[in-house]
């Protein structure tokens, strides 16, 4: 692979850097968002392949958003998804060998898969592409700061979550990525039981479900219903909750938010054991969907918007899939439950973009310059509006169809409304038709974090603008603020001290040696396996006998070599967090 730099480039490569910078801004001039297909000003249409492993989805991008895209750009999304196909690492290798894991990669940035591919040449040095994009202009010093720590020279990758605000402050606007969500109108029947543990859900759930053993369908209700799409180091339905107590992973390590503390995730007294014998209780209580193990995570929110679920982690799994204005109006609703002892883990503003996660063009890609038009596309105002529209935590969509910006600021129009609490509402034709959720994009990359402010002062996410809290006038959100005293979850959780933020740090682990990814796999392969049986153990005995078999399994395989890499890298970035802090 060809590597430019800014010394050594020949005359040739300046003219043709000169004519594709000329090309990007002429293809960022055209950003009709209709389906009219005149409005790219790409002759050739292109199938792009786009290696994603926090897609949720796999296939050709369809709907709404297919057909933004394809008047743009005339170009339609091919998303492959280790998380879909259930074999992220072996996929990834077997297209790497292959020399040609996408046109567009999206690939996290810990560990080292985006290094292999800078390093094997799989994807593309940009920096003639990007540096005269509007990206480039707002985004350089993020974008300076990633590349800085895979080469020399030039630009390999974007990063994701890219925020203007101090890194310990918190990333999310209305409520953060983790959190406990209960039907509301349920817990309201229950005369709002005071929650003081983790352990204290499971009567809880067990009496709701009692109560409601069928979901608006007729189907059977659980408490909770799991998932193995984001299986990888553990078992992720299990890190979840270890985040409510301010502990998220670093490899196969649990590390505190403010870099104080970290865990051996096999440890018997560590929180992610606790959480294991939490599921196992409530597995033999009969609340735990027994489709957890075969099912997806599109699976399991068909089941939130039927109701049948009636626990979730997440603000965005839950609250999207049914809370629609219809059933907001006859009263049912997921909301935010306080923990009396829970913190709550929030990601930090990170002004050099996150790290978790960075967006690149594939060496091989047919069209790079059009690539490039699309990454440059999907960091701007109406790129990152349009890209993330994909629920009431999202952004606004398209404007001038679901939202509009007024002598008052930006509002939702009536069809924006519909759209984002009517699950079923109809696209107009001219894009494409069908629902609105069956078109959102697939992606699931966030350009800048969900706190960001576009180039005109209101959030890029739509959740916290005036127009839109004047909107939940529903009797069931009135009741929730009333009775947590808060207008958002963030609000809450900050007043009432039960948030700690991860400080957002630049901190480049040190290389993984072969042997220990192979260690690592062979490892997170073990765990995930026994996670599963254990959750779904018979009774303690079986519990402990599949833990202890676990131990034994880990330790023969080298456990405490990767794990002590890990600690030492999860110490690093600690170390880092409280150095920003300290103002050094």
């Amino acid at each position: 692979m060809r590597r430019f730099t800014h010394h050594g480039i020949t005359m040739f490569s300046r003219v043709a850097a000169v004519i594709m910078i000329v090309l990007l801004s002429a293809g960022c001039a055209h950003s009709s968002s209709s389906g009219d297909d005149n409005t790219s000003v790409y002759r050739d249409f292109l199938t792009i392949d786009v290696y994603d492993p926090s897609a949720n989805y796999e296939g050709i991008q369809s709907g709404w958003y297919a057909s933004v895209i394809k008047a743009k750009f005339n170009m339609e999304l091919n998303i492959i998804s280790p998380s879909i196909s259930g074999d992220s690492d072996n996929l990834f290798e077997s297209r790497f060998a292959a020399g040609n894991v996408g046109d567009i990669i999206i690939c996290p940035v810990k560990g080292d898969y985006l290094q292999r591919l800078v390093d094997g040449g799989l994807i593309m040095n940009m920096d003639t592409y990007i540096e005269g994009a509007a990206l480039y202009n707002r985004y350089s010093a993020s974008i300076n700061a990633l590349n800085r720590e895979l080469a020399s020279d030039g630009i390999y990758a974007i990063p994701s979550s890219i925020s203007s605000a101090s890194p310990d402050t918190p990333s999310e606007s209305y409520a953060p990525t983790f959190g406990t969500y209960l039907r509301w109108d349920y817990y309201a029947e229950m005369g709002y039981p005071e929650i003081n543990t983790l352990e204290d859900l499971l009567p809880i759930l067990a009496d709701m479900q009692a109560a409601h053993p069928y979901s608006d369908s007729g189907a059977a209700t659980y408490a909770f219903s799991l998932f193995k799409d984001w299986d990888n180091n553990m078992m992720n339905a299990i890190k979840q909750p270890c985040c409510f107590y301010g502990y998220d992973e670093y490899g196969f390590v649990l590390s505190k938010a403010d870099g104080s503390d970290f865990q051996n995730i096999l440890d018997s007294d560590s929180l992610y054991m606790r959480v294991l014998h939490f599921y196992n209780k409530a597995f033999k209580m009969g609340l735990i969907d027994p489709d957890s193990p075969t099912q997806t995570y599109s699976d399991v929110s068909d089941k939130f918007a039927d109701g049948q679920i009636l626990f979730s982690p997440w603000p965005w799994l839950a609250q999207p899939a049914y809370n629609t204005s219809d059933n907001l109006n006859s009263g049912k609703a997921y909301m935010f439950v306080p923990i009396d002892d829970e913190l709550i883990y929030s990601y930090g503003s990170r002004t050099t973009g996150s790290f978790e996660s960075a967006i690149a063009i594939g060496a091989g890609a047919t069209d790079p310059v059009r690539m490039a038009n699309f990454i440059d596309w999907l960091y701007s105002t109406e790129g990152i509006m349009t890209s993330c529209a994909d629920s009431p935590q999202g952004t606004a969509g398209i404007e001038g169809l679901t939202w509009q910006m007024t002598a008052f600021g930006p509002e939702l129009t009536d069809f924006g409304v519909k759209v984002f609490y009517s699950k079923d509402t109809l696209m107009p034709e001219e894009y494409g038709g069908g629902k609105w959720m069956d078109g959102i994009c697939r992606l699931n990359y966030k350009p800048v974090s969900n706190a960001e402010c576009s180039p005109d002062g209101y959030p890029y996410y739509f959740s916290t603008w005036d127009s839109v809290i004047a909107l939940k006038q529903s009797d069931i959100e009135k009741d929730w603020s009333s009775h947590i005293g808060s207008q958002s979850v963030i609000d809450y959780l900050q007043d009432n001290n039960a948030l700690i933020v991860s400080p957002s740090v630049s901190y480049k682990a040190t290389k993984e040696t072969t042997e220990l990814s192979t260690i690592r796999v062979q490892c997170a392969s073990a765990i995930t396996e026994y996670s599963w049986k254990m959750v779904f153990a018979a009774d303690d005995t079986e519990f402990n006998s599949l833990y202890s078999d676990l131990i034994n399994r880990t330790t023969a395989l080298g456990y405490s070599q990767i794990y002590d890499y890990d600690l030492t890298n999860a110490k690093g970035e600690a170390e880092a967090k409280i150095s920003l802090m300290q103002g050094n």
